[in-house]
């Protein structure tokens, strides 16, 4: 995420986690296939770009091993102070330190609408770096009929065809198994791939 983003969320951590920073504020849908896929892809899961930090501590109150890392240091903090017990790192999604092969999933759930197409590639390297043999990866984005950026309530994001960013899964390194588009009144059409590691 670069600094121009950073600082956006930075401005606006304590509105967005009042807001959208709880279990209370997700789709029904969303939290099921994420549930599942949890219990789906292994015990270590990290959240990246885990913003206030509710996915992550939902998933370890349902017994896995979470990191969640993100850039953006009021969220983390926010994190911290929300959820004990849970591991909140201040990182970048590109660069997460973790060792190689050493999660059993990724999340990223909205976590990688605000990278420039030409760029998102990098993330999803880092992904499969992190990721075991078979790991699963599960992302949510923003769902349209071309690769285009709108104006986001927080700073300027991308919305993708699912085929598009399928393909770029593809060509880099994980099998796409699964994939969701939702369309619900007033909100912009919601889209998650579910793909696992080669």
């Amino acid at each position: 995420m670069d600094l121009d983003v950073s600082a956006a969320y930075g401005d606006r951590a304590g509105e967005y986690a009042e807001l959208l920073g709880s279990m209370s504020a997700v789709h029904d849908e969303d939290r099921t296939q994420v549930e599942a896929w949890a219990s789906g892809s292994g015990t270590r899961i990290l959240d990246a770009g885990c913003g206030p930090g509710h996915w992550a501590a939902h998933l370890a109150d349902r017994g896995h091993a979470v990191i969640g890392i993100d850039a953006v240091a009021p969220f983390v903090e926010h994190a911290r102070r929300a959820h004990d017990g849970v591991d909140f790192r201040l990182g970048a999604i590109e660069s997460t330190g973790l060792d190689d092969g050493s999660v059993d999933g990724v999340l990223a759930w909205y976590s990688v609408i605000h990278h420039d197409p030409s760029c998102v590639v990098e993330v999803f390297a880092e992904f499969r770096r992190v990721l075991r043999p078979g790991g699963g990866l599960l992302v949510g984005f923003f769902e349209g009929p071309s690769i285009e950026s709108f104006d986001h309530a927080v700073v300027t994001a991308y919305r993708w065809p699912t085929s598009a960013l399928a393909e770029v899964l593809d060509d880099h390194g994980f099998d796409v198994v699964d994939v969701r588009v939702r369309v619900d009144p007033g909100r912009r059409p919601h889209a998650a791939i579910r793909a696992t590691r080669r």
